[in-house]
C-alpha cells in the first residue's frame, strides 16, 4: 500500500468515526488502530505458525517464549487466535475481545 492510499485509507475511518468522536478526537483513535493494523499485518504471515508453536509448548510443559519468537520472526508475537478481521466479524464483541 502507497502513503497516498494508506492516507485515504486513514481518513476513510475518520469519516466512519464522525458520529462517535470529534475531529479534534480523531488522533485518539485513529493513530493507535493505525499501529495495532500495522501490527497485525506484520504479524499474519506466521500467526498460524505461532499458534501452532503455542499449543505445543504449552502441551510439552515448556516456556514457549523463545520458540515463539523464532515462529514470529520478530522481536514479538501474539498468541490471541483473533487479529482485526476476526474482531470486525464480531462487532458486537469487539470491546470484550480487543
Amino acid at each position: 500500500m502507497n502513503q497516498t492510499n494508506l492516507s485515504a485509507f486513514i481518513w476513510s475511518i475518520a469519516d466512519l468515526l464522525r458520529g462517535d468522536y470529534r475531529p479534534h478526537e480523531y488522533g485518539k483513535v485513529i493513530l493507535p488502530f493505525t499501529v495495532l493494523r500495522r501490527l497485525d499485518c506484520v504479524l499474519a504471515p506466521t500467526k498460524a505458525k505461532v499458534l501452532a508453536e503455542l499449543e505445543a509448548k504449552t502441551k510439552a510443559g515448556v516456556n514457549p517464549d523463545p520458540f515463539l519468537l523464532r515462529a514470529s520472526g520478530q522481536s514479538f508475537y501474539n498468541t490471541s487466535a483473533l487479529d482485526l478481521g476476526r474482531l470486525l466479524g464480531d462487532q458486537d464483541h469487539i470491546k470484550q475481545n480487543l
